[in-house]
């Protein structure tokens, strides 16, 4: 299939600024891209800048910055200087008509900067400039009075020219030069193909590439039912604060079923409902994977009839339904974000770290606490407790299918976090915590097959990394007792989850991107599924064991079997001493390999009934009375007949 590359987010920007009364500017002249990154980091130049952390390809509107200051990733560009002889420039790279400029303060949680007045200086050439005039006057444009709210300000009438420049002339006082910036602008006529963008490429695929409503939304999956029908489901998992039904699809050859070896995977997306590009992005996935199928596509059919695929794109409608009436420049980035009661599902979890932490610390592990499936708390589960609808229904879910392995898809950063949220230490604010099974989730946006696909690992693009806060993650500070998505489903389940942030780069930005390559980077996590060992564990009559624990010598984090005995264990390459032991079976161990190859080694396993379970099952059946005793009233019988 040709090129999926169609500027998805400037869509849903066209369509908010259709909504500004009054403003035909927008409609015709929607966002250059500095926030969907269509507009490439060597475009943005600035006068100078603070440190390269908060460097011009910052100055993007809604970036979000880091928990610490001055690292790489900060939020917004600043200037190295206070005064008025600063800029930060955009260079279109063709003629545009530039029609106005939405500006922010830098995104910090620490300090307060933001720029309050500025001019707007134009050029063809990038060394003659002339200032936009109000009359005879420089015109001097109102800018932000706090650091997160979107101001939007309209040129009187639209200039054309490639470059523009942003003047700061006034600021916060108690703060700095500092600014996130996004430019409203259409390209001018070009017949002679002049100007041509290197990255600008057209699609000729037959996907819906648009934003959706959740009423479009759902008529999007039912076509894609009634195209497959045979390979996919439609369920919901719940419903919203608001009553929509959170629908997710199955892929799978017997879809609603479990089938015995065959591995389930979880694509979730839209937990912050602003964040619109995982939602998109499974939507097309579902339409890919369909189509693929219907068109012989040998590795798609192949992974359809081994794995169980279940794909959730809208985790929170009511933050989407929200966020789209508003439109992505103006309305910052927090509204939609949370749930329709103002609760951040993504961060709504119970804290089931520090409950198995302190187990340790007692020395319980694994004797009297085991260090997996960590029971959820009962005042988490009270209908009083402050948890979202949506979360509850999530943590349903994850409790009744057995996944192996999962991701959630986010928006902002290029980024990619594994457990655990928190610090050990409740007075740390930073320290390495990393789960036991780090090693084999980093393998994922790793290895070599992921980066062959795309920004995955391109450097300044995304950092791979866990997350290491204590009571702020996303910029918003959390109540001790919440945790975040990836850590729940560690501790709650055998599925451990990463957190795939995603930007409009990842799909419209590269000339060398095609769909094949953007959704196939997607299908390779499904592939990784099928990574490490799996097997069944059965007694001697051949009869599946529930719940038996699969321990792996020296990793410190156990999984389970499934209803039908069935189990899955993501290893590295290697040989590994696997342990499995049951309630009244004798334990079994044995060395299983993990090769390169794709496709997991079998490692089956058969136990026998354990001595004590033999006794406690003949006790049970005579009334649990002492051999010597039954022995001496089977006498007394015989004596007195």
């Amino acid at each position: 299939m040709a090129g999926l590359v169609l500027l998805l987010c400037t869509v849903l920007q066209n369509e908010a600024a259709a909504q500004i009364p009054g403003s035909s500017l927008l409609t015709d002249c929607p966002p250059l891209g500095l926030e969907t990154l269509k507009i490439d980091d060597f475009q943005l130049h600035a006068s100078s800048m603070r440190h390269y952390g908060l460097g011009p390809h910052r100055g993007r509107l809604n970036i979000q910055g880091g928990l610490y200051e001055d690292d790489l990733y900060d939020g917004g560009w600043c200037a190295g200087r206070n005064d008025p002889l600063q800029w930060f420039e955009v260079d279109a790279r063709r003629l545009m008509k530039f029609t106005g400029v939405v500006t922010q303060g830098r995104s910090s949680l620490w300090s307060s900067d933001w720029v309050s007045s500025y001019k707007v200086l134009l050029s063809n050439d990038s060394h003659s400039w002339v200032t936009l005039k109000n009359g005879s006057r420089d015109l001097i444009f109102s800018a932000n009075r706090e650091k997160e709210i979107p101001v939007l300000n309209l040129f009187p009438k639209p200039v054309v020219a490639r470059y523009i420049r942003i003047n700061p002339r006034s600021w916060y006082s108690s703060g700095s030069i500092c600014m996130r910036v996004e430019i409203m602008g259409c390209p001018m006529p070009d017949p002679n193909n002049y100007y041509r963008r290197r990255n600008e490429v057209t699609t000729t695929d037959n996907l819906d590439f648009r934003h959706h409503s959740y009423k479009e939304m759902r008529q999007l999956m039912k076509v894609v039912n009634e195209m497959c029908p045979n390979i996919t489901r439609i369920y919901n998992i719940g419903k919203s604060y608001n009553g929509q039904k959170l629908y997710a699809i199955e892929i799978s050859d017997n879809p609603g079923e479990h089938e015995l070896g065959e591995p389930e995977f979880r694509y979730t997306a839209g937990s912050h409902g602003n964040e619109v590009l995982g939602r998109e992005l499974l939507l097309l996935l579902m339409q890919f994977m369909c189509q693929e199928y219907l068109s012989g596509n040998t590795r798609i059919r192949r992974l359809v009839h081994e794995t169980r695929i279940h794909l959730l794109p809208s985790i929170n409608p009511d933050g989407y339904e929200k966020a789209c009436k508003a439109g992505s420049e103006l309305s910052g980035w927090s509204l939609g974000r949370w749930s329709q009661d103002g609760l951040d599902i993504h961060h709504n979890f119970p804290d089931l770290n520090s409950v198995l932490w302190e187990a340790e610390a007692q020395k319980w592990v694994p004797r009297k606490f085991h260090n997996h499936h960590v029971p959820i708390p009962d005042w988490y589960r009270s209908t009083n407790a402050t948890v979202a609808v949506e979360t509850r229904a999530l943590v349903s879910w994850m409790e009744k299918i057995p996944f192996v392995l999962g991701g959630n898809l986010q928006g902002g950063e290029l980024v990619v976090t594994f457990p655990f949220d928190r610090t050990r230490s409740v007075t740390a604010l930073r320290e390495a915590t990393p789960c036991p099974l780090l090693m084999s989730l980093h393998w994922l946006p790793v290895s070599k097959r992921a980066a062959a696909h795309g920004p995955i690992t391109e450097r300044h693009r995304i950092t791979l990394k866990n997350v290491f806060s204590l009571r702020t993650v996303g910029h918003c500070r959390l109540p001790l007792i919440f945790c975040q998505l990836n850590d729940i489903f560690y501790q709650l389940t055998n599925s451990p989850i990463t957190v795939k942030g995603q930007s409009c780069q990842c799909i419209s930005q590269h000339k060398d991107t095609s769909d094949s390559h953007v959704v196939e980077h997607v299908v390779f996590v499904f592939v990784q599924v099928h990574r490490g060992i799996k097997g069944v564990v059965r007694d001697v009559q051949g009869k599946g064991i529930a719940n038996a624990i699969i321990a792996v010598d020296g990793i410190n984090h156990d999984i389970r079997t499934a209803s039908d005995g069935d189990y899955w264990r993501l290893l590295n390459p290697g040989e590994y001493r696997v342990m499995v032991r049951a309630e009244g079976f004798s334990v079994s161990s044995k060395v299983c390999a993990v090769g390169y190859d794709i496709g997991a080694s079998s490692c089956d396993f058969v136990l026998g009934r354990s001595n004590l379970s033999r006794i406690r099952e003949i006790m049970q059946k005579f009334n649990k009375q002492p051999i010597s005793m039954r022995q001496r009233l089977r006498q007394r019988r015989l004596l007195d007949t």
